[in-house]
């Protein structure tokens, strides 16, 4: 078990002062201690091919401990058994489940797709979130899931066809390109953006953050909000976005929403969906209503996340 003091010492240096910028000492002292946590293994039951019960029954005889969620009826917390061996499930490999993080299953659920909207996802790779928005639709509308990177293309493609998102098309090309080319056309728009992965760090791991620095942070936000331009003008008036990432900083979330309010027709909207661990969006230096923001903060059940739900004027 890691102390404070100890995990201190091996995270970066650039990324504790960051931290320290935006919380309480007593703050950062618990996002440490839950970068350290080892989570349980999470699901989600694929709606589009079992019943949930369906799927706990089938856990049941397989002598599999879990608890279902209780903000998303759709999501599981296995306790006894690890992801490979959960992986060799039939019911895993014909794709009735797909293992997801909790924090994960948010945007989706925040986004609130209905059966017969047109819906984007614009960076969608490996395609949980897609595949969620798909069953949530009951597979009845249109979603264009995009990815730029070749082989994360081929993983969205194939648990897109595993999980039998039959309304969904795959598309390869450069996300911040893609406003242009459908300029006005989707209801919702979904836009979990590459970031810095603070909210996924572990301790335990150095590859999970070996590659941190404050140059990589900057870089990212000036592809978050190339992105986010793209994302915006694909969105018809009166359409929701909802914007996310699994990273901490003040830079990638709050600040992004904070230009967008600057330079598109935007407003943020209050996030109805009630989840443990949840604070507001902080809302320090920038406008008061980036308070209807969501962040979660790395914990025993959850890794980090930031999540923000947008409306488009008319």
């Amino acid at each position: 078990m890691y102390s404070v003091k100890s995990l201190k010492e091996k995270l970066p240096h650039d990324f504790l002062n960051s931290l320290y910028d935006i919380f309480s000492p007593c703050t950062v002292d618990k996002i440490l201690m839950g970068l350290a946590s080892k989570r349980d293994v999470t699901l989600r039951v694929n709606t589009l091919k079992y019943d949930t019960r369906q799927v706990m029954q089938y856990l049941t005889d397989m002598n599999i401990k879990f608890q279902r969620n209780t903000w998303f009826k759709d999501a599981l917390s296995i306790k006894n058994v690890t992801e490979k061996e959960i992986q060799k499930l039939n019911i895993y490999e014909n794709g009735g489940i797909y293992l997801q993080s909790l924090p994960s299953m948010m945007p989706p659920l925040v986004l609130q797709p209905r059966p017969g909207d047109n819906v984007l996802d614009l960076t969608a790779a490996p395609g949980g979130k897609t595949t969620q928005i798909a069953a949530i639709m009951k597979n009845k509308g249109y979603v264009l899931a995009n990815e730029m990177d070749k082989i994360r293309f081929e993983r969205l493609k194939y648990n897109v066809e595993k999980q039998g998102a039959s309304i969904v098309e795959i598309k390869l090309g450069d996300g911040s390109k893609l406003g242009n080319i459908y300029k006005e056309k989707f209801d919702k728009v979904l836009l979990d953006a590459p970031c810095s992965g603070e909210g996924r760090f572990l301790a335990s791991d150095v590859r999970t953050y070996k590659y941190w620095s404050k140059n990589e942070v900057i870089k990212l936000v000036e592809v978050q909000k190339k992105l986010f331009k793209s994302a915006y003008t694909a969105l018809k008036p009166g359409g929701t976005m909802v914007y996310s990432t699994c990273t901490l900083n003040f830079e990638e979330n709050e600040k992004i929403i904070d230009w967008a309010l600057d330079n598109f027709n935007l407003k943020t909207q209050k996030i109805e969906l009630e989840v443990p661990h949840r604070m507001e969006g902080i809302s320090e230096g920038v406008k008061k209503e980036i308070k209807n923001s969501m962040r979660i903060l790395p914990n025993r059940e959850m890794e980090g996340f930031f999540i923000c739900k947008l409306y488009k004027s008319s």
